[in-house]
């Protein structure tokens, strides 16, 4: 089953490729969505695909790629299911 889930990323999570690195591993597990920096420092990102798939990813997100300090990730399941075509970096 398809699911769609939003999540925020805290902590030591810019400037340490989270965005990129985030996109590259969403994509070796096959999901749409995107990732963006917030305002505020954190990390921003919406999964999209298999329940199983976007599970993973979100355990993921919890380590972070080598140089981020992960605090907190705070995961919301959306009712609506986008359909995005690929996962992109958003500015």
């Amino acid at each position: 089953m398809k699911i769609s889930t939003h999540v925020i990323i805290s902590g030591r999570v810019q400037g340490v490729w989270f965005r990129a690195s985030t996109r590259k591993k969403a994509q070796e597990i096959g999901l749409t969505g995107w990732v963006k920096n917030t305002e505020d420092g954190k990390v921003e990102a919406v999964f999209e695909g298999e329940e199983d798939k976007v599970e993973k990813m979100i355990s993921w997100c919890h380590l972070g790629p080598p140089f981020a300090k992960v605090e907190e990730v705070v995961v919301k399941k959306q009712k609506k299911i986008i359909g995005f075509e690929d996962f992109s970096i958003r500015y």
